[in-house]
């Protein structure tokens, strides 16, 4: 029972990936059918990103009161309803109407699930379980590259919500398999502490700048990988523009997979140390002068790789850092600030490529992994201090 409700967790987190990339795969050929300047993905991209806060600031009083089972089932729905909003969108105005189930769905099903697998399992789990939200971010700009060949941009989002919608009915027959847990979830979020009292907590506010810089990066990168090969590697088409936008993802996934064997023997510390270093490498790749597309390809999965231990590290680390009885609000903030992130990093950058060309990329992301690397380090010395 219990590997058969694992499989069906990591089955939620392909499903929490499917969306992720399709908007980056997809904007290219959108931003021609919408007649709108490229820049106009990162307000969309930006409305989703506020959804999943608001969903994400919510989410302790939530999880407090709600078994993770429904929240799941919820916010699966409303996934599948921005999904197929964005595909039956004739108007650029429209996309921002679908937004709103589009983001509240994502951010239901991570802060729940990521604090459900913190709390009950080991950080090989939890680094497995974004592994598999890598695979359903790598299936997506397949997805859409499939629909752009031979069909449109709206197949990708149409096709994506039908396979979610599939995942959503087999949530519903795992139902009962969550009942093992839902006793120790009663007593486990009696005594939950609030998003107010969870701010004081030394350490935090370190902590949730970090991955306000980690997921400034990683959605740069979601958003803007395909448009970056557009921009600076001519004469390439839209299917394999598209299909770029995988990349990142291929990365993630690796990285998961890898830190999954191996994090319970080196831990989270360590591997998130290792995977900026990785990252750095693979950024650096991408800056250098060489003609054709391959070395940045390569230099954006090995940053991916890089990135790959950083989110799940952080979140499982929450529980260790900040005691049971925070792990739930310190989370939902987290997953805030990520959204924080992702919300305007990646519209910030779309305005400055503008101005400056989309090949500053590289610098952008260097500046947000060394942040992210400098408040990390921060707050593990914050807490050893207290914990003299």
């Amino acid at each position: 029972m219990a590997f058969l409700l694992l499989t069906v967790i990591y089955l939620i987190f392909i499903g929490l990936g499917l969306p992720d990339s399709l908007l980056g795969s997809g904007w290219p050929r959108m931003q021609v059918d919408f007649a709108v300047p490229s820049s106009y993905a990162g307000y969309v991209s930006m409305t989703i990103a506020f959804m999943t806060i608001l969903s994400a600031l919510f989410s302790p009083w939530v999880i407090k009161r709600v078994h993770t089972k429904w929240i799941v089932i919820v916010s699966i729905l409303l996934s599948v309803v921005g999904l197929w909003g964005f595909s039956i969108s004739g108007q650029y105005v429209l996309l921002f109407f679908f937004a709103v189930p589009y983001g509240l769905g994502a951010g239901g099903i991570d802060a729940s699930v990521n604090h459900y697998v913190a709390t009950h399992y080991s950080g090989a789990v939890m680094n497995f379980l974004h592994c598999f939200y890598g695979v359903g971010a790598v299936i997506s700009p397949v997805i859409m590259a499939q629909a752009l060949k031979y069909a449109g941009w709206q197949e990708g989002f149409r096709w994506t919500s039908y396979i979610l919608l599939g995942i959503l009915l087999i949530c519903i027959l795992a139902l009962p398999l969550w009942r093992k847990n839902e006793e120790e979830r009663d007593e486990e979020n009696v005594e939950s502490a609030g998003i107010r009292d969870t701010w004081k907590v030394p350490g935090v506010l370190p902590t949730l700048i970090a991955f306000f810089a980690y997921c400034s990066g990683e959605g740069t990168c979601f958003l803007w990988v395909p448009s970056y090969f557009a921009g600076t590697k001519p004469g390439l088409g839209e299917d394999v523009i598209a299909s770029f936008g995988s990349l990142i993802f291929a990365g993630l996934m690796l990285g998961r997979l890898i830190s999954g064997c191996i994090s319970n023997k080196l831990g989270d510390r360590l591997l998130i140390r290792i995977g900026i270093m990785v990252e750095l490498i693979g950024i650096i790749l991408v800056i250098l002068p060489v003609p054709g597309y391959l070395t940045a390809a390569v230099g954006f999965v090995i940053a991916g790789t890089g990135m790959g231990p950083v989110y799940p590290g952080i979140q499982h680390m929450a529980p260790a850092n900040f005691g049971k009885k925070y792990s739930a609000a310190v989370i939902g903030l987290q997953m805030a600030s990520a959204y924080v992130g992702f919300t305007f990093m990646p519209a910030v950058f779309g305005l400055l490529q503008q101005e400056l060309g989309i090949g500053i990329m590289p610098v952008y992301l260097m500046i947000f992994a060394a942040l992210n690397f400098g408040m990390l380090e921060l707050t593990y010395r914050t807490i050893a201090r207290m914990e003299k």
